[in-house]
């Protein structure tokens, strides 16, 4: 667009005026992919998976909030070039009389602001409910932004074509966003009453939940897949939360296993019976669907297991051909324990634990460790799951010691 509206560039204002144009257009573009991205299409996350689409959805930020600043910086010193004023004083004049100029001076401190909680060193301190809801706010700097360009940008004014198609981008994803995130999990609800059943410890610190409802067949949910659940409590209506099915889902009940890390899930373990839920999903690729080789491993960290556990109990496997390995700080906290054994016993499965501080048992994670506890460990198709750490070292691991890298599939509870 920028090409074909553009006559020749003439003077350092002239190329500071046009550099600002065309980062203003590619953080326009690049913030309407990244909220596609996170508009849970299933397509989108069956394919990718949600820990992929999050961690591009993260990346992609950070080019979005550079490129939005170079553009301010940029537009403003061409601008004061030209008009050979101070860029203070610029900077004014651009708020104060051009069209729609404040609103975007607005959505920029927006995603500036939501960068800055988003960052590394930041977003491990704030809560996750906090982190979330401040998230939000990406959609009003993005329709704050959306107005500007449009009253703004040579590029609109001039050619019907392109406003046309500005138009179509940020429509389509803001209908991608309504359908997706807000309507289909009250369409679910309707359709399929979702109500807690019991709640059930495990481990300390660690609760199954289970839920009911009608013709969950329907929903077509996989072992290895999550759902984004909604507890419609006083204190947990308000923020979803991405749990993984904990057992092959059935006709008329679920389970997810939610580990104590916060206050939202702290809470999980007082609901009642009868507590109306809604769930968006199933989400995730970390399913058997895309599995190439005959033998099978499992890796599950902490309360990563929870997925593996659906999957140590429905994937296709023949006697000796399944193994799951099992990291956890000790006994105590092994969730699942008899259910593993039992089902290791009925699938002629193999079930390692790896149990205690790694000062007293080594790394179990090293090529030469996970070659010798699993046998033909290069013939294997690899499942990892736990905390980011964890999956990291563990699939490093599995590619040194020769296992191809299109047959490793990781999750982390990070995302």
């Amino acid at each position: 667009m920028w090409w074909a509206n553009t006559p020749v560039v003439v003077g350092l204002d002239g190329w500071l005026t046009n550099a600002g144009r065309v980062t203003g257009l590619l953080a326009g573009y690049a913030i309407a992919v990244l909220l596609a991205l996170m508009a849970r299409v299933p397509a989108l996350e069956r394919g990718a998976g949600s820990d992929r689409l999050a961690r591009w959805h993260s990346m992609g930020g950070r080019y979005v909030v550079g490129l939005a600043v170079a553009h301010m910086l940029l537009t403003i010193w061409g601008y004061a070039l030209t008009d050979r004023t101070g860029v203070v004083g610029e900077t004014v004049t651009l708020n104060l009389t051009y069209p729609d100029v404040l609103n975007a001076t607005v959505a920029l401190l927006l995603l500036v602001g939501v960068g800055v909680v988003s960052a590394r060193r930041i977003r491990p301190k704030l809560r996750y409910e906090t982190w979330f809801h401040l998230h939000f706010y990406t959609y009003l700097a993005a329709w704050l932004a959306f107005g500007h360009q449009l009253a703004t940008g040579a590029e609109f004014a001039v050619a019907p074509v392109a406003r046309a198609s500005w138009h179509a981008l940020y429509w389509g994803v803001a209908a991608l966003i309504a359908w997706y995130r807000f309507l289909t999990p009250v369409r679910l609800a309707v359709r399929h009453r979702l109500r807690v059943s019991r709640v059930v410890p495990e481990a300390p610190g660690v609760v199954s939940v289970y839920v009911t409802g009608r013709r969950l067949d329907r929903l077509r949910a996989e072992p290895g897949q999550f759902f984004r659940w909604r507890f419609l409590t006083r204190d947990l209506w308000w923020s979803p939360n991405p749990y993984s099915l904990s057992a092959p889902p059935g006709a008329g009940e679920m389970r997810i296993t939610v580990k104590d890390l916060g206050d939202q899930s702290r809470r999980l373990a007082g609901l009642r019976p009868g507590t109306r839920v809604l769930a968006e999903g199933p989400y995730g690729a970390f399913t058997a669907g895309g599995r190439r080789a005959r033998k099978v491993l499992l890796v599950a960290g902490g309360v990563g297991i929870t997925p593996l556990r659906a999957l140590f109990e429905s994937v296709p496997a023949a006697p000796g051909d399944l193994t799951l390995l099992y990291r956890a700080r000790d006994e105590r906290h092994l969730v699942f324990r008899a259910e593993l054994e039992e089902i290791a016993t009925a699938r002629g499965a193999t079930l390692h634990y790896c149990v205690g501080p790694r000062a007293l048992i080594g790394d179990p994670f090293t090529p030469a460790t996970l070659a010798g506890l699993v046998p033909d460990l290069t013939d294997h198709e690899a499942y990892v799951c736990g905390p980011a750490e964890m999956t990291n070292t563990v699939t490093a691991a599995l590619r040194a010691a020769g296992v191809p890298k299109r047959r490793i599939h990781h999750e982390s509870f990070e995302f």
